[in-house]
């Protein structure tokens, strides 16, 4: 078939690489421009360079809504539209332009975690499994007819760079196995299931910020969640911020105040969390690892030196 791919980052450039080592022609390539953003400047491999590479016109588009593109679209002559971390609407008259409409591939488990970010979500909400699925796009956000769907486990040390690159390897075998299917001339799918649906915003510095009033389970899934290269998870000490790289669910249940510089559990020192802490049921945090507003790293042991006091989520 005769394919147009809109993509960005590391997922597009995944999706563009199992397009061009498949039997389908790729025939136009529209990809954004570079970003600034922070969460856009990781698995930032470029789509126009691997296009231009292979010698597929390529368009750089922030939204795709001008009729220059439009009319490219239709010279292009595409038979579908393939469409993997497009970060702006689609408009109907562009999905809809092909022969066979246009399969977008997410990295969820729809109708779960549709929108932005969709692994870290799933790491800090406890999923047991996240995966990647090839959908036909219609109106509404990642709500099409599911066309091919896998899983991989989420483990209990998993980070987010972890689930990246266990996904990340998905994308071909949906991607192309999706196009497979649509190409033998199936056309009815699996309709998502839109009361198990989620949509989830973009994250931004708001979201890494610590709560000490979610439990230490919750605090710990957020900091694998926001594991290198992401920006990391903080909170503040004395009116200063550090970031917290590495963490566990302490073994002992502390009671207090949640924040509170309490204890001294194996290499870590744990933190009173959760918002009925007062009960002393709860298990702490037991951090391991921070990094200080001077860029340095050290064990939390080095760096309180003494228990007490707080932690906050604001100086």
């Amino acid at each position: 078939m005769r394919v147009v791919m809109f993509g960005y980052q590391t997922w597009g450039h995944r999706t563009l690489q199992a397009l061009l080592d498949s039997e389908h022609d790729v025939v136009l390539v529209v990809t954004h421009p570079k970003s600034d953003h922070v969460y856009e400047k990781i698995w930032s491999d470029s789509v126009a360079d691997l296009a231009e590479e292979h010698g597929v016109p390529v368009l750089l588009r922030n939204r795709p809504d001008d009729d220059e593109l439009l009319t490219r679209l239709k010279e292009a002559d595409p038979d579908i539209i393939v469409a993997n971390n497009w970060r702006t609407w689609l408009p109907p008259r562009v999905f809809n332009l092909p022969r066979h409409g246009t399969l977008n591939v997410h990295d969820s488990l729809l109708p779960k975690y549709a929108g932005f970010s969709p692994l870290i979500w799933a790491l800090i909400n406890g999923e047991t499994e996240v995966g990647v699925t090839a959908h036909m796009m219609n109106d509404e956000l990642d709500a099409g007819d599911i066309v091919r769907q896998e899983a991989v486990p989420v483990g209990p040390k998993d980070t987010a760079t972890d689930l990246f690159h266990r996904t990340v390897d998905l994308i071909a075998p949906v991607t192309v196995g999706a196009l497979d299917l649509i190409a033998s001339g199936q056309r009815e799918f699996v309709r998502q299931d839109r009361s198990q649906a989620s949509f989830f915003h973009k994250r931004s510095v708001e979201d890494s910020r610590i709560d000490w009033t979610w439990s230490a389970q919750e605090l710990d899934r957020l900091v694998r969640a926001q594991s290198e290269p992401y920006p990391s998870a903080f909170t503040f000490h004395r009116g200063r911020r550090i970031e917290v790289l590495a963490a566990f669910v302490s073994e002992g249940r502390y009671g207090g105040t949640p924040g509170r510089v309490f204890y001294r559990e194996g290499d870590g020192v744990v933190i009173v969390a959760g918002a009925d802490a007062r009960y002393g049921r709860n298990h702490g945090l037991a951090i391991t690892r921070v990094r200080t507003e001077d860029g340095r790293e050290l064990p939390a042991a080095e760096y309180f030196t003494s228990m007490g006091g707080y932690l906050t989520a604001r100086p």
